[in-house]
Formats: structure tokens, sequence, C-alpha cells
């Protein structure tokens, strides 16, 4: 309900002030604005999910192939004893824990195109097991709370967008991300544990815990020293030895069991495109809503209000500028992009503005947009908490990666 509420209020709320600015101000181009948002917004989140379906079909194919071949089973065998902890609803040995675990590792290394596929086959397989088929499941919320807190290892687009920018270092951004988009997803951890009364202290979670730890800290050694060219080529090379690597793992798997590895691709993939055209509705609601709301002049006024009423409480209101990117991003991953984009135009991508705004964009994951699209793939009409927790695991990030780039960049 809170989702239909939000995308309610959106367009509301942009069409009042479109309204007023007409009555009172005589503005006659915001009204035509707004309408031609519509069709274009409309339209990118058409092209945005057009876009996306030749990954959905490839990647669910592959999907098809590494459960067919039995790794996906093997794979939650051997995590089971961290997922079953987190996911106590899951039975044990459950495709479902093999898919979570591959869409938070695309996830964390910046795959975006490889993770979404991988999380709506995820959903897909947690819906098999829901008693409740239009009402969110607890394995189901935890999952989508911990994916939308986006915990992103390696912001590899990110650091291409400052490159193309001119950015001096590109990678400077690389620790107060990691660090705001940590404490995204640690607070969005406790609050759907505190909720589930799911204990973390036990023995398979902290050692979970150590590991991705010495991971980051082996990560941070490796690129220690490194020019910027440098660490572009070394996360470039890293990401392609990951997605082909887990391909050849597919592959060799289905050829050792010595089944026809191409037809249950084939079948998968079949599969994967009608998951990308049920979604489109999803893509099109959020993304014109979002237009609409910005195009109205509601989103900039809101930006001012906060400077003005942060200056009077005597605070530093530097970090407002980025704004706009932190409302966004929970909204639309695109929206989000523009506005740092917008932001490295207008005041540098080297200024405070501008770094806090590359942090922001990767301290946490587009949470409205995933819900609906994660959960409109499998006819999920009741979030619960999802929206709350998620939103509270957003705050978190967005609070960190203020303070982080005080920290670093001022």
């Amino acid at each position: 309900m809170a989702l239909n509420y939000i995308w309610i209020g959106l367009f509301l709320i942009g069409i009042l002030f479109g309204v007023v600015k007409l009555i009172f101000l005589g503005d006659t181009n915001t009204l035509p604005m707004m309408m031609d948002s519509t069709f274009k917004m409309s339209t990118e989140a058409f092209e945005m999910t057009l876009g996306l379906t030749g990954t959905l079909t490839f990647w669910v194919g592959m999907m098809k192939v590494a459960e067919d071949s039995g790794l996906v089973n093997r794979l939650a065998k051997f995590l089971s004893p961290v997922l079953t902890k987190l996911f106590p609803d899951i039975p044990k040995d459950h495709p479902a824990l093999g898919s979570i675990f591959m869409n938070y590792s695309a996830n964390m290394l910046g795959l975006d195109n490889a993770a979404t596929p991988l999380g709506l086959k995820a959903m897909q397989e947690l819906q098999s097991i829901n008693p409740n088929k239009d009402t969110a499941s607890n394995s189901m919320i935890m999952f989508l709370v911990l994916n939308t807190s986006g915990l992103t290892i390696i912001p590899v687009s990110i650091m291409a967008y400052r490159s193309k920018y001119g950015a001096v270092d590109p990678t400077d951004v690389f620790i107060p991300m990691l660090l705001a988009t940590t404490c995204s997803s640690i607070i969005g951890l406790l609050a759907v544990s505190l909720k589930q009364r799911i204990n973390l202290f036990n023995k398979a979670i902290l050692l979970t815990i150590l590991v991705i730890g010495l991971f980051i800290a082996g990560l941070f050694t490796a690129i220690y020293g490194l020019s910027t060219t440098e660490v572009q080529g070394f996360c470039r090379v890293m990401t392609a030895c990951i997605i082909l690597g887990v391909i050849a793992i597919f592959i060799i798997s289905g050829l050792k069991k010595k089944m026809n590895v191409y037809s249950s691709f084939i079948e998968g993939a079949k599969g994967g495109f009608h998951v990308a055209v049920s979604i489109i509705p999803y893509c099109v609601a959020i993304l014109a809503a979002v237009g609409i709301f910005r195009e109205s002049g509601a989103l900039m006024l809101m930006m001012q209000g906060l400077e003005t009423g942060v200056e009077a409480l005597g605070f530093n209101s530097d970090w407002v500028g980025a704004l706009p990117v932190a409302i966004m991003k929970p909204l639309s991953g695109p929206g989000a992009r523009g506005m740092m984009l917008q932001a490295f135009d207008t005041y540098g991508v080297d200024s405070f503005i501008g770094h806090l705004s590359s942090v922001l964009q990767g301290c946490t994951d587009t949470t409205f947009y995933v819900l609906a699209v994660y959960f409109g793939s499998v006819g999920i009409k009741k979030y619960r908490y999802a929206v709350s927790c998620g939103l509270l695991a957003d705050i978190s990030g967005m609070i960190a990666a203020v303070i982080f780039s005080y920290i670093f960049f001022m």
C-alpha cells in the first residue's frame, strides 16, 4: 500500500504544482512540459525494459542450464548454513538459495545487467513456496531489502561516468562509497532481522561477514598504489573474468551431466522473455510519476526549502546541492543517474557536490523500482514492511554518504 500512496502522491503533487504555477504565476510552460514528460518517461521505461529483455532472456536461460545440471542445488547446499539462518522459511537445499546468492554476488560486483535477471529468477522461486500468493513472505522481504540496500564493492559504472566527465581521479569515491553502502546494508539487515526475530550472532553469519571483510581488504591491497587507468582496467578484467567464468561453469556443469545444454538454455530463455514483458507496466508507472514530479518544479522547491531550513538551524548546507540524487535514487535508477550527471555539469565532477552525488548514487539501490518490478513480476500486491525497512536502509546509507563525503572531500 505504501508504494500505491507514493505513486499517487507523485502524480497529484506534481499536477497541483503545475496548476498553481499556471494560475498564480502565469506559467504556461510547466503543464505542457509535464504532459510531454509522461510520454517521454513512458517511452524511456519501455526502451529500458526492452533493452533489458536480451540480457534477461540470456541469464534466465543460463540459470535454467545451471538448475537442470544440478549446479544450483549443489550451490544451495554449500551456502545453506548461512542462508538458512537469514531465510529460515526456505527449505534446505531449495534452488532459491542459490539464485539469491548469485544475485547478491552480481550486485556486490556492480554487475547490474546480470543482477536483475538473477533477482527475478530468485523471486519466482520464492513465490513457488509462498503460501499467500498476493502477500510478500518473510523471505521475499529479507531478499529485497538486502537487494535494495545496494551493497556494492566495485562501482564500475560510476567510476566510468566520472572518468567520462574528466575527473582527476575517478576512483577517489571508491572508499567512501564502500563505507556508505556497507552502512546501508547493515541497517537493512538489522531492521528486517529484528522484525522477523532472526538471531544474527551465530558462527555461520559471523564467518561470512569475516570472509567479506577479508575480500574487501584484499581488494584494497590489490588496487593500492595503482593509477586511475590501472584501477579501471583491473575492475574491467575482474568483472569479465567473473561473468565469463560463471558462463563456462554453467556449460561445463551441463556437459558433465550429459544433458542437452542448448535445449535447456532455450527453454529457460523463453521464460526470461515473458518475465521481461511482464515488468514493462511497472517500469512505466514508476518513471512516469517521477517525470511529472520533477518537471512540475516540486522537487526543486523541496530542495530549496530544505536548504533554507538547514541554514536556519546553523548547519552547513553544502550537501543540499546533491539532494536531487538522494531523492531520486529510491525512485528511479536512470533518474538518479541523470541528476548525478546534472550535478557534474552544474558544480563540476571534482567539486564537493560532484563527489557527494557519486557516493549517493552508489550508496543504495532504487528501492521503489526494485520493489515494483520484483514484486510485480510474481503478482505480489501486499508488501507488508518491505518499503519501511528498505527506506530505512536507504536513509542510513544516504546519511553515511554525506558524513563520509565531508570526511574525504571537504
